[in-house]
């Protein structure tokens, strides 16, 4: 198992991962960008991933960027987290997580901050495990154009 920063090469693998999450997420319509959208971010540095691929099969992968927090500085925001269901419990995700906070720190970040669905027990633990405060005050606003 290779944990590594992404190429963009890896790129098709990584959307395969993201509708693969939305499908888990119940919400298989919702994913609206395609490949190229994801191609054109990666060129223009908007974003970036660490990967899991076992043989020529990425299994895994955390998708982020680089933001500003107002109260806090530098702040590495992780847009998809997701693992094959069949590489689950084998230590794959705490890889790719631990990677993703190593990546954090090197780039300066003072805090990284991603969301969690609250029927996502597993998801929810796994954070907690790893130290992370789960807010619940907070409220999610978008609009979708």
């Amino acid at each position: 198992m290779d944990i590594r920063a992404a190429h963009r090469a890896d790129l098709a693998g990584i959307y395969q991962l993201v509708l693969d999450l939305a499908t888990f997420e119940k919400e298989p319509d919702a994913v609206k960008a395609e490949l190229a959208d994801y191609e054109t971010a990666y060129d223009e540095g908007l974003i970036d991933a660490i990967v899991a691929q076992d043989g020529t099969e990425i299994v895994g992968a955390a998708l982020f960027y680089m933001t500003f927090s107002t109260w806090k500085g530098k702040m590495l925001y992780l847009e998809d987290f997701y693992v094959d269901p069949s590489y689950r419990s084998k230590g794959v995700g705490q890889k790719i997580f631990d990677r993703y906070l190593e990546t954090a720190k090197s780039r300066g970040c003072t805090m990284v901050k991603w969301q969690v669905l609250d029927w996502n027990v597993n998801a929810i633990n796994f954070y907690k495990k790893n130290g992370a405060t789960i807010e619940k005050q907070w409220y999610n606003g978008k609009i979708i154009f």
